[in-house]
């Protein structure tokens, strides 16, 4: 059965690229026709590359991989972090901050501060403090949660790295690639597909097309766990 219908990306406008100046030539196999100084992006191609990825972030899933979901424009914010969080991954949906890849070390050293700070909340510690000092804390822990929070319990590097808007994103793009952690993003006609291991062509500003492309994302890496949770009444019949 097909991942996704080419009804459900044309309801939620995932065809509509940017305007015909707007555009990386790169983009050409993926656009169909130019309307109205628009490009339209080729349906059947986006649900060709979008069963790709599927399958790769399923397969990630079966692995034992983690995911790190990246879009920080406004459109992109809220279902980067729903669909992150549903299927148990990670998230950046404010600002990237340079070197959460290339520094990890430092980024995993300001995580470390933010729980200090839910400890010290925790245990008391904020009582017996200046109030003066406890604002200040608050504040340091609100502007830690809001960059890192979704990153809070990543250990380790991601396995795979997926974003919505790879020319916003630039930065991220480029720590990933020094490091070798593959790519899939949504892709529109204005960006570089060359930089991207999965391209999925597709609007990248619209909030419903956001929204169903990273939700098929996180589908695959549920669908992966669900092969897990099966196997074992499985294995347990065989035993009985």
């Amino acid at each position: 059965m097909s991942v996704i219908s080419m009804k459900q990306l044309l309801e939620a406008g995932v065809h509509f690229g940017h305007q015909t100046r707007r555009w990386n030539p790169k983009m050409k196999k993926y656009i169909f026709v130019e309307r109205n100084g628009i490009y339209i992006i080729d349906l059947q191609k986006t649900v060709k590359k979008l069963e790709e990825a599927y399958d790769f972030m399923r397969q990630v899933g079966e692995d034992g991989g983690k995911v790190l979901f990246v879009g920080t424009k406004k459109q992109a914010q809220e279902a980067i972090k729903e669909e992150a969080e549903r299927s148990g991954n990670y998230y950046i949906n404010q600002r990237w901050l340079g070197g959460t890849l290339t520094n990890f070390g430092t980024i995993q050293k300001r995580v470390a501060r933010l729980k200090e700070i839910e400890r010290m909340e925790e245990d008391g510690t904020f009582e017996v403090l200046p109030k003066k000092e406890v604002v200040q804390l608050k504040k340091q822990h609100e502007r830690l949660v809001k960059f890192l929070g979704g990153i809070r319990d990543m250990h380790a590097l991601p396995d795979v790295m997926f974003v919505v808007d790879p020319r916003k994103e630039r930065i991220a793009v480029a720590e990933a690639r020094k490091l070798n952690i593959p790519l899939v993003a949504m892709v529109d006609t204005n960006c570089d597909p060359d930089e991207i291991d999965y391209v999925i062509p597709s609007n990248d500003d619209a909030i419903r097309a956001v929204k169903l492309i990273t939700s098929k994302m996180a589908d695959a890496l549920i669908e992966s766990k669900q092969g897990e949770e099966e196997a074992v009444p499985a294995e347990e019949v065989a035993a009985e």
